[in-house]
């Protein structure tokens, strides 16, 4: 990857003009058997589009607070790049009632409404299905996104030192957390090409880290994996060879 990216935004751009063809996120969701693999390519066009829906629609920029509300999921991992591209912080589980905006699971709806701002809602129903109606107080994502543009540019210059992340109660700027998911990836031996499988969660550092930002840092790919332990050893072992797994986090 480029030495010289400092926010995972120019990390997802250095993968994208590296091979925009190669997995990026594959998504198993073992409680409804739902599986979504996502290039490189796509990946890029799902972010620019939230990006957009985040800075043109919801008026964001640099220095607003969002709080994600989202499990460990592939749209979780398209919000988190599309803030940083925009220069917003994405805050993990964090507080609605100090967030400038909020984005809520089916789980996290009632809590989401402290906040005071705008307010979107994932189904992450298979396929990215809209609600059969909008929840109460929320934008349904899945009726906002598609008509989103497929690029993206920041109206203003996103600054690498400024807070990008907070997770688990610690703060990283883009420069830090870029810093921080190149170090986590070679602690997991992670290099370009590589498939990791994780089954965390991403409320910690260690969650997110290996389900997102090691493998985009390492030109690597993971399967991210919710409710896995629904699944038998000997479905994880098949699942391990189908997808070409070289590493494994649970």
């Amino acid at each position: 990857m480029n030495a010289s990216d400092r926010t995972p935004a120019d990390l997802l751009r250095s993968a994208l003009a590296a091979d925009p063809a190669r997995p990026l996120v594959t998504f198993y969701d073992d409680a409804t058997g739902e599986r979504v693999e996502l290039s490189v390519a796509t990946f890029a066009n799902w972010v620019a589009k939230t990006a957009n829906l985040l800075q043109g629609e919801l008026s964001a920029s640099p220095g607003d607070r969002l709080a994600l509300l989202l499990p460990a999921h592939w749209q979780t991992a398209v919000w988190l790049l599309a803030c940083s591209s925009v220069g917003v912080t994405a805050e993990l589980g964090g507080d609605p009632a100090d967030a400038d905006y909020v984005v809520a699971g089916p789980d996290s709806l009632e809590a989401g409404l402290a906040c005071s701002g705008d307010r979107i809602a994932l189904s992450l129903a298979p396929l990215g299905r809209r609600f059969p109606a909008p929840p109460a107080g929320y934008a349904d994502y899945a009726v906002e996104v598609p008509s989103q543009g497929d690029r993206f540019a920041p109206f203003v210059p996103v600054d690498p030192d400024a807070p990008a992340l907070l997770v688990d109660g610690t703060e990283l700027t883009g420069t830090q957390l870029v810093e921080r998911a190149r170090a986590e990836a070679g602690a997991l031996g992670l290099a370009p090409g590589a498939r990791l499988l994780s089954g965390r969660s991403y409320d910690t550092w260690e969650g997110v880290g290996a389900g997102l930002y090691a493998p985009l840092a390492a030109g690597a790919s993971v399967v991210l994996c919710r409710n896995l332990g629904l699944l038998a050893p000997e479905a994880l072992d098949k699942r391990v060879e189908s997808e070409r797994v070289t590493a494994t986090v649970v």
